[in-house]
């Protein structure tokens, strides 16, 4: 047996020392929910990256006008929701989680059945979802979900199990460096198929489970029924016209699956947090 490399001696440090440090940060929790999770990246960082990138899609897109009717209702939905977050927040003393964003919601002009929050509050909806939305409680469904991502930290946490995934990565390819360049590559090809089906698509199905569930908080908060829910992704499964692949090798749970959580949710969600306006 060939004695270990300094590369390979390196690279197991690198791997113990990250998954030393998820150890340690897995103490961050979300808001709500109270879920441990692993954040390796600085919300600093995050945040760069997201308005930088925010900033890129204004120039490449079409965003509509402020006066625009479409614009002003994503506007006024994303305030309302924005104000309800910020409100749970201090009154939970979690308001420091919050004092670097910079809100901001635009509608772009595009034929998409899409909407997104980028860490740091940068929110768009596109023109494409809106007729499925079909009113503003219907926009608060879609904005909640979204800004929810944000406030849980999703994008963080997942850029930094990505990093530790791909470490493993190395640590395997290091491993099997005196196999064939054919059984190195069938290991890798293991590796990630398995990861991604053991790992990333069942965390990113209980990420998009968790924001619909904040989502419907924050909606309640704001004062809009949660109850439009379930009508909302309904249409979207007539939208969607069924199409996609099965729900264990997909990044979000099946519509059916998501409606029938989210309709065991909203009665004790409306009860506790549904404030009319």
């Amino acid at each position: 047996m060939s004695r270990p490399t300094r590369r390979c001696h390196s690279l197991r440090r690198a791997v113990i020392s990250v998954l030393a440090l998820g150890a340690l940060t897995a103490c961050a929790t979300v808001p709500v929910t109270g879920r441990s999770q692993m954040i390796l990246v600085p919300t600093a960082i995050m945040h760069s990256l997201s308005f930088s990138q925010y900033a890129d899609v204004l120039k490449t897109g079409k965003p509509l006008p402020a006066t625009d009717r479409r614009a002003e209702a994503v506007s006024r939905v994303g305030v309302r929701v924005q104000r309800a977050v910020e409100g749970y927040m201090k009154a939970n003393g979690l308001e420091s989680e919050l004092k670097d964003y910079q809100w901001a919601f635009t509608t772009l002009d595009e034929n998409e059945v899409n909407a997104w929050c980028m860490p740091g509050g940068k929110v768009a909806v596109y023109t494409g979802i809106l007729p499925v939305t079909q009113s503003e409680a219907g926009l608060a469904v879609v904005m909640g979900h979204e800004i929810a991502h944000a406030i849980a930290r999703h994008g963080g946490e997942r850029m930094s199990q990505a990093l530790v995934l791909g470490l493993g990565g190395l640590a395997i390819d290091q491993a099997l460096k005196e196999k064939s360049r054919e059984t190195r590559a069938l290991f890798a090809g293991l590796y990630t198929v398995g990861s991604a089906v053991a790992l990333e698509l069942p965390h990113s199905r209980m990420q998009e489970s968790e924001a619909d569930k904040l989502g419907l908080i924050f909606m309640s908060l704001a004062g809009y029924d949660p109850q439009e829910a379930v009508p909302f992704w309904e249409r979207m499964a007539a939208a969607s016209g069924g199409k996609g692949p099965p729900e264990f090798l997909s990044t979000h749970p099946s519509n059916a699956t998501r409606i029938r959580q989210l309709s065991a949710l909203i009665p004790e969600i409306r009860q506790q947090y549904y404030q009319p306006r």
